[in-house]
């Protein structure tokens, strides 16, 4: 299966859910190519953007396991 590359996006309304993003991310290491992370203090919320490259079950699982935590929502756009 061939790796595709993409971008995923990650807003963080629950501060409290940023440990268990890091250990997702952290799972997911081997697929992400570059992260940048702002927190919007004015907002109480953090947005995280990845650069990502890998299989789509591995995609898949990354986005899959982050947004089924409470207070994040995820979104990603990928090469065909």
């Amino acid at each position: 299966m061939s790796n595709r590359l993409g971008v995923v996006g990650i807003v963080i309304e629950d501060l409290e859910a940023v440990p268990r993003i890091n250990q997702v991310l952290s799972d997911h290491s081997d697929i992400i190519v570059g992260r940048m992370g702002l927190p919007y203090r004015q907002r109480g919320i953090s947005v995280i953007s990845l650069i990502v490259d890998g299989s789509t079950d591995e995609l898949g699982s990354l986005t899959g396991r982050l947004g089924a935590i409470p207070g994040t929502k995820v979104k990603s756009a990928l090469t065909k």
